[in-house]
């Protein structure tokens, strides 16, 4: 079987396709080759089409159960030994087999789970091998908990916040399909004989009244057919990375998105150089986090740290800074604690987004709500439009 991977060789990404028995050995032979996995997927362009989606590992409850059971006295194996026991779930069990497999052949723990990228993301394996040279794994595992808790927090309410307006979106739009779709021909039929004397925008809505009325299937065929195309360049990566360009750009909206991003990214440097990772090789690996352009800035940073710049001068060169990020990271280098600052700096910015995402829901919903019932009730006077002017003329 084919499998396509995307890997680190040196500081450029590459892909490349393998014939492999299963993702991990697809990641084996592409370690051999000395790459960094990323990402491994089965070959083919039609994945988008499978019905079942794949568990994921809970590399969460994952996390915290180790914690709690190294915290309590027992070495990592029997840790281990005992989340493969009470384990239900077969891919999970066929993971923790697979980590428990390596460490009895004498690998280190971040080479086992390393054997399984699906599961454990380069991150996590990074964290677990800078922890294994200072030898406290349970302070590595109980920093990428709390990580992960502060980035589900911002993810969850960016989410609620999403909520409502997609519900209005979804309601608005059947109500408008509707109209179209079941009414509109339906007074098309009873204005077939005066299209003429018709209003011209009421005469459009029933040209497309008496369309779909002689062609229903062909209709609902063509708005399937737009749904589903809808559906499918929202799953492609260069779609969603164009929508994205394309929100960056609206004036009010662009620099708290960029604002989020920078969140993110200083949220992960943080906790990687807390772990005690080195500040080029922190910044290389969260900087798939970010959007391409802030990418590319990110690549002129981490070259002038390389050539002895001050961090904090780099990132302010490159635009990777808010006025308080840069005079926080000031602070951090005289402090010789920077991991701690970068996340002090993650946690205002995320208060800071937190307050923009509800003054933007509280400010959306109603102009929302405004255009959905404006959309309508265009619609329904176009619709009684001719029978108000029939009712004038009788007069």
């Amino acid at each position: 079987m084919r499998f396509d991977v995307r890997a680190l060789g040196g500081a450029q990404r590459v892909s490349l396709q393998l014939d492999a028995a299963d993702p991990a050995d697809a990641a084996d032979q592409a370690r051999l080759q000395g790459l960094t996995v990323l990402d491994v997927r089965p070959a083919g362009g039609l994945a988008f089409l499978t019905l079942t989606r794949r568990a994921r590992f809970p590399l969460g409850l994952f996390s915290r159960e180790l914690l709690a059971l190294m915290t309590s006295g027992l070495t990592l194996v029997e840790s281990l030994q005992t989340l493969d026991e009470k384990e239900a779930r077969p891919e999970a069990r066929k993971v923790l087999g697979g980590v428990l497999k390596h460490l009895y052949e004498g690998e280190a723990f971040s080479a086992a789970i390393g054997h399984f990228p699906d599961a454990f993301p380069p991150l996590y394996v990074a964290t677990v091998r800078a922890a294994e040279r200072t030898g406290d794994l349970p302070q590595a595992l109980s920093r990428y908990v709390a990580y992960q808790a502060q980035v589900e927090q911002v993810r969850k309410k960016v989410i609620s916040a999403s909520i409502y307006p997609v519900l209005l979106l979804i309601v608005g739009g059947l109500v408008a399909l509707f109209l179209l779709g079941f009414v509109t021909p339906r007074f098309a039929s009873v204005y077939a004989d005066n299209l003429d004397r018709l209003p011209w925008a009421s005469r459009v809505l029933m040209q497309w009244g008496g369309f779909v009325e002689a062609h229903a299937v062909d209709a609902g065929l063509l708005i399937l057919a737009l749904l589903g195309a809808a559906a499918y360049g929202a799953s492609r990566p260069v779609a969603r990375a164009y929508l994205a360009r394309q929100l960056w750009r609206l004036p009010g909206l662009g620099e708290p998105l960029r604002v989020f991003q920078l969140t993110r990214f200083y949220r992960t440097v943080g906790m990687l150089l807390s772990g005690g990772i080195p500040v080029v090789t922190a910044l290389d690996m969260a900087g798939g986090l970010l959007q391409p352009e802030l990418r590319l800035r990110l690549q002129q940073a981490a070259r002038g740290i390389r050539e002895g710049q001050p961090l904090s001068q780099a990132m302010e060169h490159a635009g990777l800074v808010t006025p308080v990020a840069l005079r926080m990271l000031r602070v951090g280098e005289k402090s010789g604690r920077m991991g701690e600052m970068m996340e002090a700096i993650a946690a205002f910015h995320e208060e800071e987004t937190s307050r923009f995402v509800e003054w933007f829901t509280r400010l959306f919903e109603p102009i929302l709500m405004a255009l959905i019932g404006l959309v309508i009730g265009v619609i329904v006077v176009m619709l009684y439009l001719p029978i108000f002017e029939l009712a004038g003329s009788l007069e």
